[in-house]
């Protein structure tokens, strides 16, 4: 308890006095939330010094999906060397950074636990903040590495275990209007693509086959109950699937472009048009695209197009921070360093944390 108290007041010291002298802010952050080791500097919450990224990807393909004991083992392999790839590449030491900032939740609570131990060590050994950072809102500050955003503003939030719409009034202000009641749309697009005998992860290989495919089978599109923006893709999900058995039965072999361009049509639309009508209730000023799904490439041409159409400013990051990140992560941490907003010592990794 005492070291922990000394621990507090050194950090309280140390961040009022970089303050007071107006010092640059250099952020360290720690992303290991899923199957990504990540450790990046951003400084003063815009400019990437480095942001490294060692992906797990070729060692869970062979299971089809991320095994979280895997995961977890990787990260405490790597974690060292990552963080001092980005101290490296970014020409500093830990005596120049002003924080850790680290993903708390949500996540793979192993994987979520390797980060978190990984940043309060260093923390507490260089007497320095530490900052706990929601995943989501690391993927929405994604966007401010490349643009400053301007409130009130919404952000769509689109990757494997996360579908919402959140609207922002000021920095640190999440309001969830609406969100996945079951399937995300990663989700679907993994599942979706298992069907189809695709390799994982799966998303990229539906939007790449969809390319080649018409739009002509026609799924569903669940729209929920009138105003909400809720989002479900479990009924389109099953649909695909019931719609491959039928053929099936009947000794039938529906082309497999076909099916991914169909069911893409569905993800995008749904997406876009409930998106479209947040922004046009809620008369922000600016649209952000954000989660791993932001990558796919018709979800991006969809809401570009519409944005025109709208006259709504559209911010879609760079596909290297689409996808997890800790650059994204310093960068969320960044307003908290601003706001005070540190953690404790006793920070722990949240699978489940509310945003």
């Amino acid at each position: 308890m005492k070291q922990n108290s000394n621990w507090k007041k050194k950090t309280l010291d140390t961040y009022r006095q970089a303050r007071d002298q107006n010092k640059p802010c250099y952020i360290l952050g720690i992303e290991t939330s899923c199957d990504e080791t990540s450790a990046a500097i951003v400084k003063d919450g815009t400019v990437i010094l480095s942001n490294i990224v060692s992906s797990q990807v070729e060692i869970h393909k062979r299971f089809g999906g991320v095994v979280p004991e895997v995961a977890s083992r990787r990260h405490v392999e790597s974690i060292t060397y990552i963080v001092q790839e980005a101290l490296d590449e970014a020409k500093l030491t830990l005596d120049d950074i002003s924080a850790i900032a680290v993903t708390r939740g949500p996540g793979l609570v192993g994987a979520l636990l390797v980060g978190v131990s990984a940043a309060k060590a260093i923390a507490f050994a260089r007497g320095i903040p530490l900052i706990g950072v929601h995943h989501i809102a690391g993927h929405i500050y994604a966007n401010r590495l490349i643009k400053e955003m301007r409130f009130p503003l919404i952000s769509l939030v689109v990757s494997g275990g996360h579908t919402e719409l959140i609207y922002m009034r000021e920095h640190g202000s999440f309001e969830i209007l609406g969100q996945t009641r079951d399937d995300a749309a990663g989700e679907a697009y993994d599942k979706v693509a298992r069907s189809l005998n695709l390799p994982y992860p799966g998303g990229p290989q539906i939007d790449r086959l969809a390319h080649q495919g018409t739009a002509n089978i026609p799924f569903p599109r669940a729209w929920l109950e009138a105003n909400s923006y809720d989002f479900s893709f479990s009924g389109l999900k099953s649909a695909v699937l019931n719609a491959l058995h039928n053929a099936d039965q009947r000794g039938e072999q529906l082309a497999a472009e076909n099916v991914a361009a169909s069911f893409q049509a569905s993800v995008v639309e749904v997406l876009v048009e409930k998106t479209f009508r947040a922004v046009s209730e809620y008369g922000v000023s600016q649209l952000l695209l954000a989660g791993g799904v932001a990558a796919n490439s018709a979800l991006r041409q969809a809401l570009i197009e519409r944005s025109a159409q709208e006259g709504v400013e559209l911010v879609v990051p760079p596909l290297k921070l689409c996808t997890d990140n800790a650059a994204m992560i310093a960068a969320a941490g960044t307003i908290q360093y601003q706001q005070g907003d540190f953690s404790d010592l006793d920070l722990n990794g949240t699978p489940g944390l509310s945003l």
